[in-house]
C-alpha cells in the first residue's frame, strides 16, 4: 500500500509522522507513507510506485488539491483520494470535492487515516469487481461526501449537544430546513399540531430522524437530471423504505437498518449504472448495476460495512457472505414492500422467516396508508 500525503503544513510539528509510523506498527501494516510538499507532488505521483492512496490539503489552494486530485482520478482511477481540511475551508474545498472520496480534518489523526484506507479495502473486498472499481473511480460528477450529515454526525457525538445546537446547524440550509419542516408536519410525525419552527421540528422528530432526512436531502438532493430517475419520488420511496426498514429489524441494528434503507437506491443516480425502468426495460444494460454501484459510493464516503454490504445485496439477499436475516435481508423486504416488487420468499424460507412475511405486509400497507 502506497500512500502520498501532500502539503506543506500537514503535520510534521506534533509528531503525525511518528504517531503514524506506531500506529502502523501496532496494527502489523506495511504501509509506504510518503510526505511531500506541493512543489513535490507531481514527481511522488509519477514515481515507480503506483499510488494506492492520496492525501492533500488545501493550504497551498483549492484549485492545486483540486488539479492533484482529478490527475490521480484520470491516470489511477481505482486509487483513494482524501481531501484534509482546515476548519473553516468549507467554502474553499467546494471546487476539490468532486474529485475527493473522503473528506478528513486536520490535524490529521493517524487512526482516522487508517480506518479510512482500511475501510476501502474491505470495500474492495466485498465488492471484488475491478471493472466496478474502474467505473466508478471515472465518474467526473460523483457525488461528494455529503457535508452536512458528517457535520451533524461530529456534533451528535458531542454529549452536551441539545436541541438547539441541532436547530442552528440544520438552519444554514434554508432548503434542508423547509424539508424538515414539511417532514416534521406529514402524517408520519404530525400529532395534530402544526409545527413553523426548526427548533420544534428537531425535537418532534428526534436526532436520528433528523440524521436519515439530511442524508436523503444531500444524497438526492442534486438537481441534474438522470434518465429515468425522479428524484422526489426516489426520495419518498428512500424515507418510505428506511421506516420500513428500521421497524422489521428492531432492536439495536434498527439503526443501521433504516439508514441502508434511506440509501438503497443512491446507486441509480450515477451515470451509466444499471437498472430496471418502470416498462421493464433496462437503463444502461451494460453498466454496473445500481446497488452495487451505490454501495461503492457509500463505502467510499465512509458508511459503516453493514450498510454498505446491505445496499450491495439489497434485491439479491441470498448472495451474502454471512447466514440468517440481519441488514440487508430488511431492507430487500422493506424495499420490495414499500416499491410494490416481489419479495424473495426463498430467501426468507432459507433464514426461517417466511412466517413473518404476512405481518410485515400488513406493517407495509399501514405504512403507505400514513404517506
Amino acid at each position: 500500500m502506497h500512500i502520498v500525503i501532500v502539503g506543506d503544513g500537514v503535520g510534521r510539528a506534533d509528531g503525525l509522522q511518528r504517531e503514524l509510523g506506531q500506529a502502523l506498527a501496532d496494527f502489523g501494516l506495511d504501509w509506504d507513507v510518503r510526505w511531500v510538499g506541493q512543489a513535490d507532488a507531481q514527481s511522488a505521483m509519477a514515481g515507480e510506485s503506483p499510488v494506492d492512496v492520496l492525501v492533500c490539503e488545501l493550504d497551498a489552494g483549492a484549485r492545486r488539491a483540486a488539479a492533484l486530485l482529478s490527475q490521480l482520478r484520470s491516470e489511477r482511477p481505482e486509487a483513494v483520494r482524501i481531501l484534509l481540511l482546515e476548519n473553516g475551508q468549507d467554502a474553499d474545498a467546494l471546487q476539490a470535492l468532486d474529485s475527493a472520496h473522503r473528506l478528513l480534518r486536520k490535524p490529521l489523526d493517524a487512526g482516522e487515516l487508517i480506518e479510512a484506507v482500511e475501510s476501502v479495502i474491505e470495500l474492495r473486498e466485498l465488492l471484488d469487481n475491478a471493472e466496478l472499481n474502474e467505473a466508478i473511480g471515472r465518474i467526473g460528477a460523483l457525488p461528494p461526501p455529503p457535508k452536512l450529515y458528517i457535520d451533524l454526525t461530529q456534533l451528535m457525538r458531542d454529549p452536551d449537544t441539545d436541541s438547539a445546537d441541532v436547530s442552528a446547524l440544520l438552519s444554514q440550509d434554508p432548503v434542508l430546513a423547509a424539508k424538515v419542516l414539511r417532514l416534521c408536519n406529514s402524517a408520519y410525525f404530525s400529532a395534530g399540531r402544526v409545527v413553523t419552527d426548526i427548533r420544534s421540528a428537531v425535537t418532534r422528530l428526534g436526532l436520528q430522524n433528523i440524521q436519515r432526512l439530511v442524508l436523503a436531502t444531500e444524497a438526492f438532493g442534486g438537481t441534474g437530471e438522470v434518465d429515468g430517475v425522479d428524484r422526489e419520488a426516489m426520495q419518498a420511496r428512500a424515507l418510505a423504505t428506511s421506516r420500513l426498514a428500521g421497524q422489521l429489524l428492531g432492536g439495536p441494528s434498527a439503526e443501521l437498518a433504516a439508514t441502508a434503507g434511506l440509501l438503497a437506491e443512491v446507486g441509480k443516480l450515477l451515470p451509466g449504472v444499471r437498472f430496471a425502468l418502470a416498462d421493464g426495460t433496462e437503463q444502461n444494460p451494460e453498466g454496473p448495476h445500481f446497488s452495487e454501484a451505490g454501495a461503492y459510493l457509500l463505502g467510499l464516503w465512509g458508511l459503516p460495512m453493514p450498510i454498505v454490504e446491505a445496499v450491495a445485496h439489497h434485491q439479491q439477499p441470498g448472495r451474502m457472505r454471512m447466514s440468517g436475516f440481519w441488514v440487508a435481508g430488511a431492507v430487500h423486504v422493506a424495499s420490495a414492500l414499500v416499491a410494490g416488487t416481489p419479495v424473495d420468499e426463498a430467501y426468507l424460507r432459507s433464514v426461517g422467516q417466511i412466517d413473518r412475511l404476512p405481518k410485515w405486509r400488513s406493517m407495509g400497507e399501514q405504512l403507505m396508508e400514513a404517506a
